[in-house]
């Protein structure tokens, strides 16, 4: 087989120079350390709400209501901002759009500041609050894929698990922020604006970044694709990955030739045709079955927790989350070494059995729960990483923002049903069908995954998509 890509490297030796690899390590760190801040900018903003939640109720007489108002505004806001980011980014690229992303939520964020008091405030809080999530939305359908077509196959899930640790960390450390603030008198809206200082580090440290080669090869601009490997790209592993994806463009755009038709650009459509279903089902199904069982779990442990004289305070805002993240940490130190499946299908097997124990087991001693519980946490947090992982991986590069984005936001109506619907279905039919609920749902994701969940380790994304597309 004729590789043109590599003709058209040949052809231009010097379309730019060749940089040191000390140059393209530190370009790989900054890009790591810049995504990963905007994942502990979403757990932040949402653990910082907690520790001043009192203040805030007295201070603007918020109701039950308004106060999930504004506790739910984030989470809209991914809803929305992750879909419409990813389609933005396959459209119009990956470095403006992850510069413009960064620049809307340090201008909500510093909106926080300015909130007034009054009837108005709910609706200002929230809305501010609702473009944030718009923002944090964008940093998963842009910051992903631009991440993952920079990495190395052998370190990629690796890369990309990081972003989960930041999660847990910046929720950790917004509830930690939030109660020092609050022990020591500070105005809520200060409190909560802190994310503002992060927002401006990170939207300079943003400056100057190179657009993704995989982007640009989907748009025919293949010497500056090349001329970017060069410069930023130290694995041979990842160049060859960039030639590869070149090739099949390159083949792609010769059969739309000699077919007399147009190669179709990036949109929702696109995702439920005959080549991509299996991609999005998968994708957005299995981040949806991660996550809503997490968010009915979390909330009634919280209630064991304080039965056994562990709830609330430190022990309930800071351990159960750093558990969590000792799952999340686990699962970024092997996956690279054991491979996706094995960390992503039996955890959910294993998770599904457990809420089904706690369901059924109406009598089941407190200390009990609780270790089925902290089982849970550690297992559901190993596998939910994936969800931060195989949406990177498995669309191709002309949808992989757009794909990300869409299973970003149909998570977020999990995260949302785990949030609002637990207490109406505990009032309604008790703890333990709420619990064989939950358990239904894990089950079904272990069912998808046994189904669909690939092997992607230490592979490249033209291998994968090209696998996963057929």
């Amino acid at each position: 087989m004729n590789h043109p890509s590599r003709a058209t490297a040949a052809v231009h030796p010097s379309s730019s120079e060749e940089t040191s690899s000390t140059f393209k390590r530190r370009f790989m760190v900054r890009l790591v350390a810049v995504f990963i801040g905007g994942m502990f900018l979403d757990g932040y903003i949402l653990g910082i709400i907690g520790p001043v939640a009192g203040l805030m109720r007295t201070d603007l007489q918020l109701n039950e209501l308004s106060l999930g108002m504004i506790a739910a505004g984030p989470l809209v806001g991914i809803f929305v901002g992750s879909p419409l980011a990813g389609w933005a980014t396959d459209k119009f690229g990956r470095k403006p759009m992850f510069l413009v992303d960064m620049g809307l939520f340090l201008i909500a964020s510093a909106a926080q500041f300015f909130i007034t008091s009054g009837d108005g405030a709910v609706i200002q809080l929230a809305i501010i609050r609702f473009f944030m999530g718009v923002a944090i939305g964008g940093e998963y359908s842009i910051g992903g894929p631009l991440l993952s077509e920079f990495s190395p196959p052998k370190l990629r899930g690796r890369l990309l698990g990081l972003t989960l640790i930041a999660w847990y960390v910046g929720f950790m450390v917004a509830f930690i922020v939030g109660t020092l603030l609050h022990d020591a008198g500070t105005p809520w809206r200060l409190v909560i604006g802190t994310s503002t200082i992060l927002a401006l580090v990170l939207f300079v440290a943003r400056l100057g970044l190179p657009e993704s080669p995989s982007w640009l090869i989907t748009k025919g601009r293949h010497d500056e694709a090349l001329a970017i490997a060069r410069k930023y790209v130290e694995s041979p592993q990842m160049r060859e990955s960039i030639t590869e994806e070149m090739d099949l463009r390159m083949i792609q755009e010769a059969q739309a030739a000699e077919s007399k038709t147009k190669i179709k650009n990036a949109s929702f459509g696109m995702l439920f045709s005959k080549q991509y279903w299996r991609t999005t089902l998968f994708t957005a199904g299995f981040w949806f079955c991660a996550v809503t069982p997490y968010f009915a779990i979390a909330t009634f442990a919280d209630d064991v927790l304080k039965e056994i004289g562990l709830g609330g305070g430190w022990a309930g805002g800071v351990g159960l989350s750093a558990l969590a993240a000792a799952g999340v940490v686990t699962t970024v130190l092997l996956v690279d070494r054991l491979g996706r499946r094995i960390l992503t299908v039996p955890g959910q097997w294993l998770c599904a059995g457990i809420l089904l124990v706690i369901g059924v087991w109406a009598d089941a001693p407190a200390i009990l729960v609780l270790v089925l519980f902290l089982a849970f946490s550690f297992f559901n947090a190993g596998y939910t990483t994936m969800t931060q992982v195989y949406p990177a991986e498995v669309f191709p590069g002309h949808l992989r923002g757009v794909g990300m984005g869409f299973a970003a936001a149909f998570s977020r109506i999990g995260a949302a049903l785990g949030t609002f619907a637990l207490p109406w279905s505990i009032s309604t039919f008790g703890m333990g069908l709420t619990m064989v609920v939950a358990a239904v749902i894990a089950l079904l994701g272990a069912l998808l995954s046994q189904w669909l969940a690939p092997e992607t380790k230490g592979r490249t994304l033209a291998e994968i998509s090209a696998d996963f597309s057929h």
